[in-house]
């Protein structure tokens, strides 16, 4: 057996985050009246909102912006695309979503089979997320899959953040495994297969949304159920 160490990640390769995510939204929408804020329309807030996150997301990454900042100011800007400036409410819709999000439970397809397959294969599994500490490891309970995972690696716990190589190193040194026994799964070329083979670990890339562009990963699955191919 080639790999004694699996390295999973977490949002979009196993835990839904876009179903969930949008249902998060849906709620909070509800609980705090965005309607009477404004936000009259809310697959439009949800659209403008998945844009602001994944720019503010690439900032974080970067090293360019603060994660308490993260939180409240991809609300205060999506805010602001309904004419609505009002810093104390996006505040609350911060933290109003990182209690909410986490108490959702979709899955990707099979993902519970899979890991119940690699774990009686006695296979390692562990998580490297750049998620917060406490939403990761309360989504992972919510979601029932938390007993998987030997360790889980989140940027908040390590100080580092995928794709760069520290967050890897540390999830090495954390598990005590070696690079040569280890491989990264994930979904975001730019972020969990460049960040491996660039820490020299070897790739699962999960390419669940059928993207044509070719990634230059050690392996490429189209669903989880694939991973019974390689392990």
């Amino acid at each position: 057996m080639k790999y004694k160490h699996l390295f999973f990640d977490l949002d979009h390769t196993l835990w839904d985050f876009d179903s969930n995510s949008r249902e998060a939204l849906h709620d909070l929408y509800h609980s705090l009246s965005l309607a009477d804020a404004g936000v009259n329309d809310f697959d439009l807030f949800h659209k403008l909102y998945l844009g602001h996150n994944e720019r503010l997301w690439d900032r974080y990454r970067k090293g360019q912006m603060k994660v308490d900042e993260l939180r409240w100011k991809r609300m205060a800007v999506t805010l602001l695309e309904f004419k609505n400036g009002d810093e104390s409410l996006a505040r609350k819709m911060g933290i109003a979503f990182l209690e909410i999000l986490p108490t959702k439970k979709k899955l990707f397809p099979d993902t519970i089979e899979v890991l119940n397959y690699l774990t009686e294969k006695k296979y390692a599994l562990h998580l490297i997320t750049n998620g917060f500490e406490k939403t990761q490891h309360h989504k992972l309970k919510t979601s029932g899959i938390d007993s998987f995972f030997c360790e889980v690696i989140t940027s908040e716990g390590s100080n580092s953040l995928k794709p760069h190589p520290e967050i890897f190193e540390y999830a090495i040194l954390k598990t005590g495994a070696l690079k040569k026994e280890s491989i990264m799964i994930g979904d975001t070329p730019e972020v969990d297969i460049l960040g491996a083979l660039e820490a020299g670990i070897d790739q699962v890339y999960v390419n669940h949304t059928g993207n044509l562009e070719p990634v230059n990963a050690t392996f490429t699955v189209y669903s989880l159920k694939e991973l019974k191919t390689i392990f």
